[in-house]
């Protein structure tokens, strides 16, 4: 007999947890039941947390050791699940705001718990929500951020790189800025109601990966290009005159600190060289006023790989952009560009945008270059701002620049030369502190408040910690030095710690965002969802507490922020609200006001939901009438949300406690059709419904 009473079975199936990312090796043998010899592990992790404060022992009341032991949770296992608990009606600690790839638009996770809370619509629609269906707000968002020269309809996007607006370097929870990857747009969402309020289609930018990111005070908003574009008159260059005829942009939006929309008159763009710009970061305390932008292919290459019928890998955009032995780090002053576009001369306007010509941006100290590991995917401003941490996709090291040498040596004019363009480069040996060897394929950097640095390893599939310097805390032989590699599955992008992109990182948590899954979860076909793992980094060592399915899209970043700065966020609007202007809408009503009018062709129709029913249920109109319909929810209860559905008609609407919705619908052909209330509201949810007659 076993200590808890169980007998011995030498034939009991036993299950030995394998290595991360192997299947489970299943035996029968002479050991102990699995019940019995989990019991053993367990009650130390598990029951020892927290039995005997909340008295679990009896199985009615949870028995955690004999739970465990039938789930086949060892120890470690169990107390990451008691860990990552958060019950129902506790809040989790920190949310994450995540990209949501090609899905267009953002998600809301909670930490520790990793539920998913909230999908955000931004560029592409979103039927639940009553984004782009019809609806004033949707769609009015959506045709303003997609230039019809670029496109006639435009419906999706790539969203990449989140930023939270900051006041003194901290996450201020006002504002969320995401960039549009496929097409050069930036959204901006109000974190008040985590609702989509601008969606901008930058000029001279066809794509763009740099950024998005927030200067510390959110004076501006950044997003740069990623491919450069012809800025000839017509569009069109062809590739022959790729260096003479194709630029990159910086961009920086000034900030309405009111709404959090963007001011064009006060935003200028800085010309940057034909290279390819990949992630940027702002600059902090130290390195305040400062921004940096990776660049690639500063060999220019434009590709053709294909001659004749014959392909020719050595010709490859991908072999041509991999040759020379550094690549660019742009070192971008914007408090000199602020000043020289406030001074109103050497400027130039280009597709309504003001433009600082390269040339006066070399020339005016206002970009600078210094030399990086070719090919970087990753540049990160430390907590301080004193180090900047770049990471080479073809390089092993963390190398790490420090803004105080980068000063001295704008200075002192200490550059190995210029480029073709006339940017100076800084020297090497005078802008970099140290390298520190992390491993194969180091891409990103985050911080917590120890003085750590953790850099994803793409190839490696890890994520290693490292110490950053004597700016952080760590002197001598243990300045800058790996620490700790942690193995998880499989081929990690980004990473995120708790507010770790601000000048107080919290620490504690880490997410790593992995672009594979493979084995982690039930095959669900060919297309298998990414996975978020919850790193746990307040032990000795890193541990992995959770797996995550992302199965909506292709995350690329995610920032963490701490639930006490989410403090304007509301439950109900206001009587009568536009979310668009925060004010009271022009076609608001109150219960009893309801009513139709006719202007010619215009049926305008003033419509209340309340739970359940509209009030007018019918509306009688003609083939050739414009509907135009102001709904007003009436309820002021939280969650009280009513849908508004013409299917026949393509529409349907998400109007929350106290919103207008607004729908212009030209009744094109005759029928009697039905609408309904699309979202579950009450016991008669079934009965809010309706007709529209539109009669020949």
């Amino acid at each position: 007999m076993g200590e808890d009473g169980e007998r011995f079975d030498s034939t009991d199936e036993q299950t030995e947890l394998p290595p991360p990312g192997e299947r489970p090796i299943r035996r029968r043998g002479p050991t102990v039941s699995r019940r019995a010899a989990l019991g053993m592990m367990v009650g130390g992790a598990a029951v020892g947390v927290v039995g005997a404060r909340v008295g679990f022992g009896s199985s009615s009341g949870g028995d955690l050791s004999g739970i465990a032991g039938d789930r086949g949770l060892d120890g470690a296992q169990a107390e990451a699940a008691l860990k990552t608990y958060v019950p129902g009606g506790v809040f989790d600690e920190y949310f994450i705001i995540s990209s949501g790839g090609h899905s267009g638009n953002l998600y809301v996770i909670g930490v520790p718990s990793m539920r998913m809370l909230k999908e955000i619509p931004v560029f592409t629609p979103n039927a639940w929500q009553g984004y782009g269906y019809g609806t004033d707000q949707g769609d009015k968002v959506l045709t303003e951020g997609a230039d019809a020269a670029k496109s006639e309809r435009l419906r999706w996007g790539d969203t990449h790189h989140p930023a939270i607006s900051e006041t003194d370097g901290m996450y201020d929870g006002r504002f969320v800025y995401i960039n549009d990857r496929a097409n050069g747009r930036i959204g901006m969402v109000d974190l008040r109601d985590f609702k989509t309020k601008q969606i901008l289609d930058i000029p001279n930018l066809q794509t763009s990966h740099g950024g998005c990111f927030v200067t510390p005070n959110s004076e501006y908003v950044h997003i740069s290009s990623m491919t450069p574009c012809p800025v000839t008159e017509s569009g069109y260059a062809p590739l022959s005159r790729y260096k003479e005829d194709f630029r990159g942009f910086s961009t920086w939006l000034r900030i309405d600190q009111e709404t959090g929309r963007f001011v064009m008159d006060e935003s200028f763009q800085i010309e940057l060289p034909p290279y390819t710009q990949d992630l940027a970061d702002a600059g902090k305390l130290a390195s305040f006023g400062l921004g940096f932008i990776n660049t690639y292919n500063t060999e220019m290459a434009t590709g053709g790989n294909l001659h004749d019928g014959h392909s020719d890998p050595a010709a490859s955009l991908e072999s041509s952009a991999t040759k020379n032995d550094y690549d660019l780090l742009n070192i971008i002053d914007w408090q000199q560009a602020e000043a020289f576009v406030k001074a109103g001369t050497g400027l130039k306007t280009l597709n309504g945008m003001t433009v600082i010509p390269l040339e006066a941006a070399a020339s005016e100290g206002i970009l600078h270059f210094a030399p990086e590991p070719r090919n970087p995917h990753g540049v990160d401003v430390s907590p301080t701002g004193d180090y900047i941490v770049v990471s080479g996709k073809l390089d092993p090291n963390g190398n790490v620049y420090s803004t105080e040498r980068i000063k001295e040596a704008i200075a002192n004019q200490d550059y190995e030369g210029t480029d073709p363009f006339g940017v100076p480069i800084l020297t090497l040996d005078s802008v970099l502190e140290a390298q520190v060897e992390l491993g194969a394929g180091p891409l990103h950097s985050q911080f917590d408040d120890q003085g750590y640095a953790y850099t994803s390893l793409f190839i490696d599939t890890a994520v290693a910690k490292w110490s950053l310097g004597p700016k952080a805390g760590h002197e001598g032989d243990d300045a800058f030095k790996l620490v700790e590699t942690l193995p998880v599955q499989y081929n990690i992008g980004h990473l995120v710690t708790a507010e770790g992109d601000t000048v107080q990182p919290a620490g504690k948590y880490l997410v790593a965002l992995n672009k594979w899954s493979i084995d982690r979860f039930a095959p669900v076909g060919t297309l298998h969802p990414q996975n978020f793992q919850l790193v746990d980094l307040s032990g000795e060592k890193m541990t992995v507490l959770l797996d995550m399915p992302i199965g909506m899209g292709e995350p690329h970043y995610v920032q963490m922020i701490h639930r006490d700065k989410l403090t304007g966020v509301i439950q109900t609007y206001e009587p009568g609200t536009d979310p668009l202007t925060w004010s009271k809408s022009d076609f608001a009503i109150v219960a009893g006001e309801e009513r139709v009018e006719r202007k010619g062709t215009d049926l305008h129709v003033y419509m209340s939901a309340l739970r359940s029913h509209f009030t007018p249920d019918v509306i009688e109109a003609k083939q050739g009438d414009t509907l135009r319909l102001h709904l007003t929810n009436v309820e002021q209860t939280p969650d009280a949300t009513h849908g508004f559905a013409i299917p026949a008609y393509n529409i349907e609407a998400s109007i929350d406690p106290g919103e207008v919705v607004n729908i212009d619908l030209p009744l094109t052909r005759p029928g009697t059709f039905a609408m309904y209330c699309s979202e579950f509201c009450s016991a008669l949810h079934l009965e809010m419904q309706g007709w529209l007659e539109v009669a020949p």
